[in-house]
């Protein structure tokens, strides 16, 4: 049960707006209860029980499945005798001296040559810093806990065995309930630049990771490895989250950005609130995400000025999308439609999605900076998920280009492609 105060401090924070319309989908997603009615009590936001039924009925013949099925197998079968996986034994403690406060490292920023100790780091865009993914900090532990609790969660929905849940469940337990190792639920230290600052606004966005958790423990919901009780305390702790999101300095400068983390942010609170039980928060940032991201954010041509910018310009586009996308599916649970909301001078979801699907098969001409055009992960996501959501062949055609070369994410598995 969220407290009230809890709630009413949250809502304090997020600002109100006028409902719109709801999207008609099928099956429907009900608030903070997701898809349970439709998919056997499993509360699930983002993965649509249509979807995953349709793959499951599949999975055994259809031969362009057999990569995502392999590689999701695989995974969770070595998910089975690895981890669990802790924030408490990375080797440097952050600056609040709490190992339990999740730590992450900056990606784009480097010693400086300059300096005999490096010190203050100096930001190459786009290039990572594989000091990033050390046992320093937290991003790896946290990377790996939400693949292998996706894929065992996957596993166990397309097979049945409870060997999958049951280590999926003690994964989960490890990171957020067991006090001797659970993470503290803050991301004050996310993203921390050494000689510069302990820890930034940009490090809210490593909770992206989070997202597969949350839709995972709905595939857990028919499974008995976690207690009532468990499930209970995993509420709270996202509660506790989506308060800080709210409240924090660090949070409210997220909340603040005017770019794709701007955009996650919004995903990222709707979604943990949804999961929380506090509907009121996700439906508010749903309806305030048309006047504070795609009127400021969205050209009229659809394109993203602020991720034009970027030396990754290609990957930011389809990155910010795709949240969008995400945000567009929660506030379907809500009520409200983003998918089909127009600015009067043309700012949409849809616009960006035309405006990205005019590339499509000529990526390599993306006249934009892009240190890696052979990435294409994003351009068959955002297509995929556009054609269902506008029951758009074109588009489907679109990502039919793509489904060959990422014949192995696990986007196969919770998506089909589109079907009129």
């Amino acid at each position: 049960m969220i407290r009230p105060s809890l709630l009413s401090m949250v809502m304090a924070v997020v600002a109100t707006a006028t409902p719109v319309l709801a999207q008609t989908t099928a099956p429907v997603c009900e608030g903070s209860m997701g898809y349970a009615s439709a998919f056997d009590g499993r509360r699930t936001f983002l993965w649509r029980p249509d979807w995953l039924e349709t793959i499951k009925a599949r999975l055994a013949t259809d031969e362009t499945l057999q990569p995502a099925r392999t590689a999701m197998l695989a995974r969770a079968d070595a998910a089975l005798t690895r981890g669990p996986y802790t924030v408490v034994d990375k080797t440097r403690t952050p600056a609040s001296g709490d190992r339990h406060d999740y730590m992450s490292m900056g990606p784009y920023w480097w010693p400086d040559p300059a300096q005999p100790n490096g010190l203050p780091y100096v930001r190459r865009d786009g290039q990572f810093n594989p000091e990033r993914d050390t046992s320093a900090f937290d991003l790896t532990d946290l990377e790996a806990m939400s693949q292998d609790v996706q894929a065992l969660s996957l596993a166990y929905y397309f097979t049945g065995d409870e060997r999958y849940a049951t280590r999926a469940a003690a994964f989960i337990k490890v990171w957020f309930l067991a006090p001797e190792t659970r993470m503290n639920p803050n991301f004050n230290h996310g993203q921390a630049v050494p000689g510069r600052v302990s820890g930034r606004a940009e490090g809210v966005i490593d909770a992206t990771r989070l997202v597969k958790v949350v839709e995972s423990l709905g595939l857990l919901d028919t499974s008995s490895a976690l207690t009532e009780e468990e499930r209970a305390s995993l509420r709270d702790w996202f509660a506790a989250l989506v308060e800080w999101m709210a409240t924090s300095e660090i949070g409210r400068a997220e909340k603040a950005a005017t770019n794709n983390h701007g955009v996650y942010y919004d995903m990222l609170i709707s979604e943990f609130a949804l999961y929380a039980g506090m509907d009121e928060v996700a439906q508010t940032v749903a309806e305030r995400f048309r006047t504070t991201r795609i009127v400021p954010q969205f050209a009229p041509d659809g394109s993203l000025p602020q991720e034009l910018t970027r030396t990754r310009s290609l990957h930011y586009s389809t990155w910010t999308l795709t949240a969008a996308f995400d945000l567009a599916q929660i506030g379907s649970c809500v009520g409200v439609d983003l998918w089909n909301w127009q600015s009067a001078d043309g700012r949409s979801l849809r616009s960006a999605t035309t405006f990205m699907a005019g590339w499509a098969g000529r990526e390599n001409q993306w006249p934009y900076p892009e240190l890696d055009k052979t990435e294409t992960q994003g351009l068959y996501e955002v297509f995929q998920r556009g054609a269902w959501a506008w029951n758009d062949t074109d588009l489907a055609t679109d990502a039919a280009l793509y489904r060959e070369r990422n014949a192995e994410l696990d986007l196969n598995l919770r998506l089909p492609p589109y079907a009129p």
